[in-house]
């Protein structure tokens, strides 16, 4: 039995619904899910406080939403009626600050390996972590950062784990969709959060 390509088998984040009133958070969550599915693509587990960090951040605005789904049908009217909340701890808006660190780091990951296809993967998830994470860690947490993004696999072996055999020519359609989605939700997410005080990507 043949096993799809990944871009097939999760939700992406150029569905995820984007309108004036928001970013629609079911779908958003969705999407998510399957970007931490795709660490698994990497099989050795080296990313597993990745996809740890990226759960427990997905769970908190999850939480959130299955317990307040009236006020939480996109991301900015489930950060706005938290905030409202008078004595609140605001924990799934610091989730949502956080998750929205680690989508931007996968997204600016991917898009240098497609932007300069001589870049080994590595040192594509280097530029990124550098970029977006870097200065918010702390000299032990960019050490053990440092060592696992010397562990990915080849950019050759990657690609081939995101294509399950679909062609070259298709992958790069569908990761080219999947992250100019994943761009236009980051942006949108960042603006909202920090022109709102609500906290800083």
């Amino acid at each position: 039995m043949s096993v799809k390509p990944h871009f097939e088998t999760v939700k992406s984040f150029a569905d995820v619904p984007v309108t004036d009133n928001g970013i629609e958070t079911y779908s958003f969550l969705e999407a998510s899910d399957g970007l931490v599915e795709m660490f698994d693509l990497f099989s050795s587990g080296v990313f597993g406080f990745v996809q740890t960090d990226l759960r427990s951040n997905i769970n908190g605005v999850r939480g959130r939403y299955e317990a307040r789904k009236d006020n939480s049908g996109t991301l900015e009217a489930l950060v706005s009626s938290e905030f409202q909340e008078e004595g609140s701890s605001r924990y799934a808006t610091a989730c949502l600050v956080r998750l929205t660190r680690g989508l931007a780091l996968t997204y600016k990951a991917l898009q240098h390996m497609q932007s300069d296809r001589s870049l080994s993967l590595h040192v594509c998830f280097k530029r990124s972590y550098d970029e977006v994470l870097r200065h918010h860690h702390s000299f032990v947490i960019r050490s053990v950062v440092s060592v696992a993004i010397r562990a990915v696999p080849y950019r050759r072996d990657f690609y081939e784990r995101l294509a399950q055999g679909a062609s070259a020519e298709k992958l790069d359609e569908d990761l080219a969709k999947w992250l100019a989605g994943l761009d236009i939700i980051v942006r949108r997410i960042t603006e909202f959060l920090e022109q709102g005080g609500y906290g800083r990507v």
